[in-house]
């Protein structure tokens, strides 16, 4: 793929928990609440526009696509450090896999609530200035928002760099970052293209960001249950003898 062969049976089953992160970080309470009044600030619109006028949806949407840049800058940069650290670990990688696992797990029972992390309920939002209206100010608000919500994206976001830094490989993990902002961004993007037919499903879903938080919870669970039993190589295994076509990939 584009000269890099990246992507393998063994990559998918990471691929795939990394894009429905990035998804639950977008519906995360921390974030889908606070969607519409960014998507509205940086287009330099109202919300009431947003929903009225298709110009004032294209200006949004326009500006959305660098908002979503910034914060991919900042996964990227994420995943590749992580990467190079795992790679830096190689030695030590099984009882790196455990560790980061049982952090994942402590991660996943805080978003079920058996206990709560403090530092992981607050956000370090980041003054951007006034930046409403442009393409350069959407771009340096994707990058505060990526930076000043990382505290509360942190067991997602965690998650995934722990597969990212167990791949040990660079082009590996900065891939699965790549494939979180991927399912953190493109949301913004939906919503702001097409915000009148999805006012209602946006509705309910404020009114079941518990449950949200409850399945981003059991995600981490399972996902750091698979990483200290080693039973990635095993789902990956499956799905290769499952779809034959998936060993072709890459």
């Amino acid at each position: 793929m584009l000269g890099i062969d990246i992507i393998d049976a063994g990559l998918l089953t990471a691929m795939a928990f990394a894009l429905f992160g990035g998804l639950l970080s977008f519906l995360s309470p921390c974030v889908l609440p606070v969607a519409l009044p960014y998507l509205a600030y940086m287009g330099g619109v109202s919300v009431r526009d947003m929903g009225e006028d298709s110009s004032a949806r294209r200006r949004a949407l326009f500006t959305a696509m660098f908002f979503v840049l910034g914060l991919s800058t900042v996964f990227l940069i994420l995943g590749f450090a992580f990467s190079a650290m795992g790679m830096m670990f190689l030695e030590w990688q099984d009882w790196f896999i455990t560790g980061a696992g049982v952090l994942v797990i402590g991660f996943g029972l805080h978003f079920l609530g058996v206990y709560r992390i403090k530092f992981l309920d607050q956000e370090a939002r980041l003054d951007a200035g006034d930046r409403g209206g442009s393409a350069f100010g959407a771009y340096v608000l994707g990058l505060a928002f990526a930076f000043g919500w990382t505290p509360c994206l942190g067991p997602i976001l965690g998650g995934i760099l722990t597969l990212a830094a167990s791949e040990g490989d660079v082009s590996r993990g900065t891939f699965l970052l790549a494939l979180y902002a991927a399912g953190l961004g493109i949301p913004f993007l939906l919503l702001a293209a097409f915000l009148p037919r999805l006012s209602g499903l946006m509705a309910w879903l404020k009114r079941h960001l518990n449950a949200v938080e409850k399945t981003s919870g059991a995600l981490l669970v399972l996902v750091g249950l698979l990483l200290v039993t080693g039973k990635f190589t095993d789902i990956a295994n499956w799905l290769l003898s499952t779809f034959p076509a998936l060993g072709y990939i890459g």
